[in-house]
């Protein structure tokens, strides 16, 4: 199983806080560290001292740390150009020496848009525009050096594309596409992203959500086209500790109002954290991505390095004969 932290600086987090988190994610042996995308906390906090742009952000982790995955758990359609987003996460992979993920999604924090003045167009040309910004991106990178891409749809239009710099990770870093939608989202995973990602629901929603996936990729020729067959993965809101007490308090966050849906939330010791990632990989999933909510409590993420890793390493050991 595939261990990976993720984040959401929004809450109120500076760069240097990233930072320190993301070192202490690195030491404590998880795979990656992901963040998420957004310009304005979800609820009703100011997230003092205020936004980190997500790209930015990444790009200096970039360089501060060495053995990471660096993502995003999922950048929104609507934020950025595909163009100009391709060179982005392409010159954040070179930086990174090929460590970088792009979860990107629809986008539907309709607030933050109206707050920094951000398009925020209907939910069917939202997936359009999704669409088409994945096959932009991925056109992009896939292009051969010497070649130039061209792409003409409803809402992008590129001619002759020098389609530059090109990531390090080839034919182009991995593409997470997650989320709860049941028909265009596993569509979508099917034909472009490397991973499908189902966020905070429960294991049984998680595995319905899994067999849409499978069957838009049966309708799409994958794996019978020659692409590698998905990744799925399970996001979990995380909140363990040494007592009950202790995790109650790191629990607290999870029940302020905000615009999130409802959750399925691990609260408790480890050892229940332990078993709710064995019930996912039950169900076919080969990744998590734990959410912690404090990116100040280090003591919450060295409490999962020393007492879930390993469980986890062990059934992994034992599964392959190891």
């Amino acid at each position: 199983m595939r261990v990976s932290v993720f984040t959401e600086p929004h809450r109120g987090a500076t760069y240097d806080d990233q930072l320190r988190f993301a070192r202490a994610v690195e030491a404590g042996g998880f795979e990656g560290f992901l963040r998420a995308d957004h310009y304005q906390f979800l609820g009703t906090e100011p997230g003092l001292p205020g936004p980190t742009d997500a790209w930015l952000t990444l790009a200096a982790l970039a360089r501060e740390t060495t053995r990471i995955r660096l993502g995003t758990l999922v950048t929104s359609a609507t934020f950025r150009l595909p163009g100009p987003l391709a060179v982005m996460v392409a010159q954040v992979d070179q930086m990174s020496g090929g460590r970088v993920e792009l979860g990107i999604g629809a986008g539907w924090y309709e607030r933050e848009h109206i707050s920094y003045g951000i398009p925020f167009p209907g939910v069917g040309e939202r997936f359009d525009r999704l669409a088409e910004q994945l096959e932009v991106i991925t056109g992009l990178w896939r292009t051969p050096v010497g070649e130039t891409y061209s792409f003409t749809g409803e809402h992008y239009r590129l001619v002759d594309s020098p389609a530059l710099p090109k990531p390090v990770q080839r034919p182009g870093p991995p593409v997470i596409v997650g989320g709860r939608g049941p028909t265009r989202t596993p569509q979508l995973a099917a034909r472009y992203a490397d991973e499908f990602n189902m966020p905070f629901k429960s294991v049984a929603e998680t595995a319905v959500a899994y067999e849409r996936v499978a069957e838009a990729c049966d309708r799409h020729g994958r794996p019978a086209s020659g692409r590698e067959p998905l990744v799925l993965s399970a996001a979990i809101a995380v909140a363990v500790g040494r007592t009950d007490a202790e995790a109650r308090l790191r629990a607290a966050p999870l029940h302020a109002k905000s615009a999130l849906p409802p959750e399925d939330a691990v609260v408790g010791s480890p050892a229940r954290l332990v078993d709710r990632i064995g019930e996912f990989a039950a169900v076919g999933a080969t990744r998590v991505h734990l959410r912690l909510t404090d990116l100040a409590d280090l003591d919450h993420l060295e409490l999962i390095a020393a007492e879930v890793l390993p469980h986890l390493a062990r059934a992994d050991a034992a599964a392959t004969g190891g």
